[in-house]
């Protein structure tokens, strides 16, 4: 079997290999040897990484959507991230997420740790939407429909939100454990939690609208929001704290959502799903 009939074959997987292996390389090759030195990685060593982790969902998910689909699934890609005319109703959803933090911030910096408090950290904007407007790309753009054509919405999400929060761990371990210690496993444990049930929420929008730019802006209102609020300063100490009761407000949502619309996002796809939506977009 040569390289592109495996591609063609089991595109999910492939996708999913080869985007670790571009990724976590590029973080072991720039971010190993100061881990190892026992130095915190300042941001002109995290810039590389983060290149490597940025790059790769979209390089791999174009072109995995041309060697499995040709340029008719590029097409249709690119459309999906053209998608703009989706209805007021769901732009108001993207606020989900500076509500959802500042709600659980000022209290938290109130009556828990005043390091918390929120600020205002204006390079947070880039982070949100490079991370939201590259990686969906890959993730919803090309590989979540894949997977919609054998999983319900709710495992479909599940399932992607698991492996996209391990694919953060190497980059997340190596920037941060040498800051963080004992509370690293404790905030990555919470940080799983809060990208599960934010794909449950992207998923959501991406079923209602068809629209991957929709995505796109949910995951950079969720990355750049935070970047831009919550601070980095003794953030071994507040981050665990934090993201474990941010993750379980957004999960709180993610779980009306479920409850809302329980038939639609665990009915498994039928044989006519696979080329039609689920869901259709919705204008209202």
């Amino acid at each position: 079997m040569n390289d592109k009939s495996f591609l063609k074959r089991w595109p999910v997987a492939s996708y999913f290999i080869l985007v670790f292996l571009i990724s976590w390389g590029g973080v072991i090759v720039f971010g190993l040897g100061g881990f190892l030195s026992g130095a915190e990685l300042e941001l002109p060593d995290m810039m590389p990484m983060a290149v490597a982790m940025l790059l790769a969902p979209i390089v791999v998910g174009i072109g995995m959507a041309y060697f499995t689909g040709g340029k008719d699934d590029l097409h249709d890609l690119f459309g999906r991230m053209r998608r703009w005319k989706v209805g007021g109703s769901w732009c108001l959803t993207l606020l989900i997420f500076p509500v959802l933090i500042l709600a659980v911030q000022v209290p938290l910096s109130i009556w828990v740790n005043a390091d918390l408090a929120p600020i205002f950290y204006p390079i947070g904007i880039i982070a949100g939407l490079s991370a939201g407007f590259l990686e969906e790309i890959g993730w919803m753009g090309f590989v979540y429909p894949k997977m919609r054509k054998r999983f319900s919405v709710l495992r479909a999400s599940i399932v992607l939100g698991s492996i996209h929060a391990l694919w953060h761990a190497a980059a997340g371990f190596l920037g941060n454990f040498n800051d963080m210690r004992e509370n690293w496993l404790p905030y990555f444990a919470a940080f799983f939690a809060l990208m599960v049930a934010l794909r449950v929420i992207i998923a959501w929008i991406y079923e209602n609208t068809q629209s991957v730019l929709m995505a796109q802006l949910a995951h950079a209102f969720s990355t750049g929001f935070l970047s831009i609020l919550v601070p980095t300063a003794n953030a071994g100490a507040i981050w665990p704290i934090f993201y474990t009761v941010y993750a379980a407000a957004l999960w709180l949502v993610a779980a009306l959502i479920i409850a809302r619309n329980r038939e639609s996002m665990t009915e498994q796809p039928s044989e006519s799903s696979v080329l039609t939506p689920s869901w259709q977009p919705s204008e209202n």
